[in-house]
């Protein structure tokens, strides 16, 4: 058996896709491969390997206290968004202990904005009986700095959730690999 983690990525593609369809699509990034792009749509193999690990992922969060596992939460959300070419907007609803109930995309929009409503929101939460939430919502333009209506938004939230007594415990932007927490910053 070959020793996986000193592969290098073109010899581990290789083994997913075979051979001969790496050399003709791997070009030095896995990124188009997982994930599709305006011109190209990665083989299948690839695709359900993504939609694997991002279950996996799931489980893993939906197991753990949220608080004390952020690089699984970041690294579902890189999975989540990767192949959006639109903006999209997520909760993760938790309960009292931070455990997963539901990860829900509630909002889906364009490619440079997505409508949020704050009255779906509190709906969604009431209906997850949760008492703590992480939102998160990509920027397809690349740029992982929160705007102006971002904080708008998330102040609106927050105010709206606190008078059902649901926490806001953070905000992801995600943009490609980078990811800006509002909690981190001070934002929250």
């Amino acid at each position: 058996m070959m020793n996986i983690e000193q592969s290098s990525d073109l010899e581990l593609l290789g083994k997913l896709i075979g051979v001969q369809e790496t050399t003709q699509i791997y070009r030095g990034s896995l990124a188009p491969i997982f994930a599709p792009t305006n011109d190209k749509t990665p083989p299948e193999n690839c695709v359900v390997a993504r939609e694997l690990v991002k279950r996996w992922l799931v489980e893993e969060i939906k197991h753990g206290d949220m608080l004390n596992s952020p690089e699984v939460v970041r690294d579902y959300l890189r999975l989540h968004f990767a192949s959006y070419q639109q903006e999209a907007f997520v909760a993760i609803f938790l309960d009292a202990q931070h455990q997963v109930l539901v990860v829900d995309e509630l909002f889906r929009g364009t490619l440079t904005q997505t409508s949020v409503y704050p009255r779906e929101v509190v709906k969604a939460a009431l209906k997850s009986n949760c008492s703590a939430v992480i939102f998160a919502h990509n920027h397809p333009s690349g740029v992982a700095e929160p705007s102006q209506s971002d904080r708008m938004l998330t102040d609106a939230l927050k105010q709206s959730l606190a008078l059902v007594d649901v926490r806001v415990l953070d905000h992801f932007i995600v943009a490609g690999t980078t990811i800006v927490s509002f909690a981190e910053r001070g934002l929250v």
